[in-house]
């Protein structure tokens, strides 16, 4: 399956591998895509799109069994306070659906915040840009096709 998310990876060289899975449109959860797609939740990231005190969007990848701290957030993205953006204004954003939201091929360029558990395993599984596919892609390698924040997110 050929994504914009993919064809960026095959861009710039960035090695990956693609996991098709089949999508239950009742249960679009990280865990239950951990599990389609045979990996421990801590390997699998979702992409949730966040706004701050100053409009900025923010992009943060978080392991599916960890939660987001927003506040860690809003330190990270020196922002005052960050907050899920609705779940309506994610496609006019990102140009991906709920469930299908990569990082890589946004229609605007946004920063990742990436939690530094990215780092402590081989790679990462994050979505091809659709639901039903994952990508998995070193978190180094990732930093090679968007803008990477590192930083200690969830809890």
């Amino acid at each position: 399956m050929k994504t914009n998310a993919v064809r960026i990876l095959e861009k710039h060289g960035v090695a990956y591998e693609l996991r098709e899975y089949d999508v239950d449109e009742s249960d679009l959860s990280g865990l239950t895509v951990a599990e389609k797609i045979g990996l421990s939740p801590s390997q699998v990231f979702k992409t949730l799109i966040s706004r701050g005190t100053s409009g900025s969007i923010l992009l943060a990848c978080i392991p599916t069994d960890r939660e987001l701290d927003m506040k860690a957030l809003a330190v990270a993205a020196d922002e005052k306070k960050t907050e899920l953006v609705p779940v309506r204004e994610i496609n006019r954003l990102t140009g991906y659906i709920r469930g299908g939201v990569s990082p890589v091929g946004t229609k605007k360029s946004y920063p990742v915040y990436l939690d530094e558990h990215a780092w402590t395993v081989p790679f990462i599984s994050l979505s091809a840009g659709v639901r039903g596919c994952q990508m998995f892609v070193a978190a180094q390698d990732l930093a090679k096709v968007v803008e990477i924040r590192r930083c200690a997110i969830t809890r």
